[in-house]
């Protein structure tokens, strides 16, 4: 191979991302080329309809998908956390970096937490998992749906007269953000969604060397929970178009894992905790889901 050409979407955080596999992958090959390609996606060019209206977590990745299966690009960097539980027939994901921090953030227009609001107030997010978390703990809050990419989100602040926003702590951090963030959610506040903070690189099944390559620089650790976090969310049926929450880590080759689920038809908040061995990690994120899914009744 001369050249490994590396999909990705056109936003800063996007190309950030794709930078830092573009560099992991020079650190590991010093010989090997890269070229990333800017993908316009279904997310990208509708960027003001609310996601479940549009398509769910697809709208972000099958135009890159596409281009995979062409053969037009022979990795896809992703966002863990906007691709749908179950891949396109050919493709796999070959390898993940390390896990930035996967909590959510409110970013607050004059330095107020969200308590200091007083339970009140305009906050913008474009999550129903965000809005529905944020609405149990204050019910008197008008949540604002707000969508774009993070320099977009941030300047709602302003223009949407916003007292502040929800978004994930991973894209501040890597843009070089983080001294923007005013409060960070706890993850028994807010659960954070499936594979938040996760970088996922895509490829072809039948690619063996691309997949040589890729799966060189995996963080193992990152890895298991991915698998346990993905394996949750393809049995409760998840999507962006549900309220759905799953977080794990691992210590010592110990997994723990917070979920939440919100019926907001019945107004009930289900919560659930979990700990297992990292070595069953595929087959305990679905317990984890079965489980949860029967404290709701579903």
């Amino acid at each position: 191979m001369t050249k490994l050409k590396i999909g990705t979407r056109g936003s800063r955080l996007a190309l950030h991302q794709a930078r830092l596999v573009e560099t992991e992958l020079r650190s590991a090959f010093p010989s090997l080329e890269t070229e990333i390609t800017e993908i316009k996606t279904s997310g990208d060019i509708n960027f003001e309809e609310d996601i479940s209206r549009i398509g769910g977590k697809g709208i972000f990745v099958k135009e890159i998908e596409q281009s995979l299966l062409s053969g037009e690009t022979d990795i896809a960097v992703h966002s863990m956390k906007d691709m749908p539980s179950a891949l396109p027939s050919g493709l796999v994901i070959g390898s993940v970096l390390k896990r930035e921090d996967p909590r959510d953030v409110f970013v607050s227009a004059d330095g107020r937490t969200l308590e200091q609001l007083g339970g009140k107030g305009r906050v913008g997010t474009g999550s129903i998992r965000r809005k529905t978390q944020l609405l149990f703990r204050f019910p008197d809050l008008e949540v604002v749906p707000i969508r774009g990419n993070v320099d977009t989100r941030l300047r709602k602040i302003l223009s949407e007269d916003l007292d502040g926003i929800v978004l994930a702590a991973a894209g501040l951090n890597r843009l070089g953000l983080s001294e923007r963030i005013t409060q960070h959610l706890a993850q028994n506040y807010m659960v954070p969604a499936p594979c938040q903070g996760i970088i996922a690189i895509e490829c072809r099944e039948d690619d063996r060397e691309t997949r040589n390559f890729i799966s060189a620089i995996t963080h193992p650790d990152t890895e298991i929970v991915a698998v346990f976090e993905r394996s949750f969310l393809e049995t409760f049926g998840g999507d962006c178009q549900i309220p759905l929450g799953c977080c794990a880590e691992i210590h010592l080759g110990k997994i723990s894992a917070d979920s939440v689920f919100i019926d907001m038809g019945e107004k009930a908040i289900f919560r659930n905790t979990w700990k297992c061995d990292a070595g069953k990690a595929s087959a305990e994120g679905s317990l984890m889901a079965k489980d949860l899914m029967k404290r709701a009744g579903l």
